[in-house]
């Protein structure tokens, strides 16, 4: 959540600061702000509402104000607090002369507040962090770097923040516990941020702040150490992706513009580990432990919202081709209970961010618990990429829509790609494997295939949109589908829509149906056909309007339906790579024809990062 940006260099620090801002946005959007350092003042200007409020603030005040070489800004998601210019990050001393930026919650800030009011100590907002910048202020002697490590070890909770003092002029301090940040080195520049989209327009040359570290960022270069003062050397790493990437390139939204990566993007995840020559899946970074990923008694996999999803599917995967017992966990609900983890028991985690607040607790829980834990995420170096034993990496490229999509079919294709190289040691034979192989290498194809009826999918959308409560059913390796394709639209269309095993319906949610209520079936060729033909008729006789996601050729799906999106034939496992692109184009059109932004939803933030 939120996004920190920071600069010291000798560029003007506010367009980068603002134009760092617009690219963190999808991380945060409630309010904005920014600080910087001039002739010994720092000039602060906020704002509730997007990061163009803020121009516009900057625009009405006194423009040369507001030149300087260093400063730092923000982007909130608010938790503590509402959206508003008051709560807008930075957050001040009493005197003006400390700022901070700050991503996380600070979870003792009432017992700190109350110190702080003690010792006179007057608040001006309702949030945790301006807890922060009065603890500095008050450890403060003529040393930044010090007074912020003084006060964080008061601190409980989690943080990425930047502080900035006037008596220091060109340095900044930052900080991680349990919230991202990285360090961007350019030549004679610095760019501190929570997110590498803010980075890349500078250098491509990082390093990654790892939990209780710190760095001080001057002009004349960075140190960095841990919270005990210990110094330490990180390494400088190349970032994988390139600002194309995180361009809209002729899109309209960030979303469009992922679901039309998809073809090219699962090629990139397939690159170097699909051999068909050699009927082999090789996955580099599993090897050191391959022998006991094969041996392992049972799966246990964890995510939230998209990424679970994800993960349910690959559960399917898993049980029916591996043969061994799996079982998909929410990382916010497995961090809490008293789970068993037994010898042989490895733990798969899911997160396109690699930086999920709960996710990361529950790997923590499972590691403790003497687990061997195997991480599935998009981003390079981020923190379940670093803590779990191995992983593998989605190699999508950046996702900056809200609404994940692309992620979520590199991670599928990751977990089917895992399972073929467990089942091929397990007991799957060669020939069964290389058809599997055969029929993955087709999949960007199949999918450029239902592209092309975007124009068909938003008259789908058009005809719907009218409607606030809808349904969507799938059974077997399709009912994860259903609840992605359910969860797409409430994101970004905030229509009301649920997800459900489509032989569940029955069982009490039928009684929601009325007549021309929306009922998306994903009704494609395989194992329980008969029994989803079975389930279109029941809505059908309840004056349900059917929305059908069918195999190319099917004539009995177009006789029930109203509408009918096609796919191509591909195995069974393999359809969720299919069956959601026409449920992720469906709630993007909803979304666009409803006004909605899509990419930047309300209430939503593209990493959750905070509990």
């Amino acid at each position: 959540m939120c996004g920190i940006i920071g600069y010291v260099g000798g560029k003007e620090a506010l367009p980068v600061l603002l134009e760092g801002l617009k690219r963190l946005e999808y991380r945060g959007y409630d309010s904005a702000g920014v600080a910087i350092h001039r002739h010994g003042k720092i000039i602060t200007r906020k704002s509730a509402g997007r990061v163009s409020a803020l121009e516009h603030i900057i625009a009405e005040s006194d423009g040369e104000s507001m030149v300087g070489h260093s400063g730092i800004a923000h982007t909130r998601w608010a938790t503590h607090g509402a959206p508003n210019d008051t709560n807008a990050h930075p957050h001040c001393s009493a005197d003006g002369s400390l700022a901070v930026v700050h991503n996380g919650i600070i979870e003792n800030y009432r017992s700190l507040r109350t110190f702080l009011e003690q010792k006179g100590v007057i608040f001006k907002s309702e949030t945790d962090t301006e807890t922060i910048a009065h603890l500095i202020d008050y450890h403060y002697k003529d040393d930044l770097q010090k007074a912020v490590r003084t006060a964080l070890l008061d601190v409980q909770g989690t943080y990425g923040m930047v502080a900035m003092s006037s008596k220091e002029p060109g340095v900044l301090v930052a900080a991680r516990k349990g919230s991202p940040l990285i360090v961007g080195v350019g030549k004679d520049e610095y760019v501190i941020a929570s997110d590498a989209a803010a980075v890349l327009e500078h250098t491509s040359q990082v390093i990654y702040l790892d939990d209780n570290e710190m760095a001080r960022i001057s002009p004349e270069g960075f140190r960095t150490t841990t919270l005990d003062d210990i110094p330490i050397t990180k390494d400088v790493e190349e970032v994988e992706w390139t600002l194309d990437q995180i361009e809209l390139g002729g899109h309209e939204y960030f979303m469009e513009k992922e679901i039309f990566e998809q073809p090219r993007m699962l090629e990139l995840c397939m690159k170097g580990r699909v051999d068909i020559r050699e009927g082999a899946v090789y996955l580099g970074g599993i090897s050191d432990f391959a022998r006991e990923l094969v041996r392992a008694k049972r799966f246990i996999l964890v995510g939230c919202g998209t990424a679970w999803h994800a993960a349910l599917v690959g559960e399917y995967l898993l049980e029916d081709l591996v043969r061994t017992p799996a079982e998909t966990e929410y990382a916010s609900e497995f961090r809490y209970r008293n789970p068993i983890i037994n010898d042989g028991t490895m733990v798969l985690v899911v997160s396109q961010s690699g930086e999920t607040s709960d996710t990361l607790a529950a790997l923590s829980e499972a590691k403790q618990r003497g687990a061997t834990s195997l991480g599935i995420v998009n981003v390079v170096g981020s923190s379940i990429a670093r803590e779990t034993d191995a992983g593998i990496y989605l190699h999508v490229g950046p996702e900056t829509g809200v609404a994940s999509t692309k992620a979520f079919t590199g991670q599928v294709m990751v977990m089917t790609l895992l399972t073929l190289f467990l089942a091929r040691r397990r007991h799957m034979s060669q020939r069964a494997l290389d058809h599997f192989l055969d029929e993955l290498t087709k999949i960007p194809g199949h999918i450029e295939t239902i592209l092309a009826q975007n124009d068909t999918i938003k008259e789908v959308a058009q005809a719907n949109i009218d409607k606030e409560n809808w349904l969507y059913l799938g059974r077997g390796y399709n009912y994860p589908v259903a609840l992605e394709g359910a969860l797409k639209l409430k994101e970004i269309s905030y229509i009301h829509a649920e997800g459900l095993p489509a032989a569940e319906m029955k069982h009490g949610p039928i009684a929601l149906i009325s007549d021309g209520m929306p009922v998306v079936f994903i009704a494609t060729k395989g194992s329980q056909y008969s029994k989803i033909l079975s389930n279109i008729e029941e809505v059908r006789s309840r004056g349900g309007h059917v929305i059908a996601v069918a195999t190319e050729g099917d004539t009995q799906v177009p006789l029930l339906a109203q509408h009918v999106i096609f796919v191509p034939d591909t195995p069974e496992p393999l359809q969720p790579l299919l069956t959601v692109i026409p449920l992720q184009l469906l709630a993007y059109h909803a979304a666009v024809l409803r006004g909605c932004n899509v990419d930047k939803p309300r209430n939503l933030a593209k990493s959750v990062t905070v509990e």
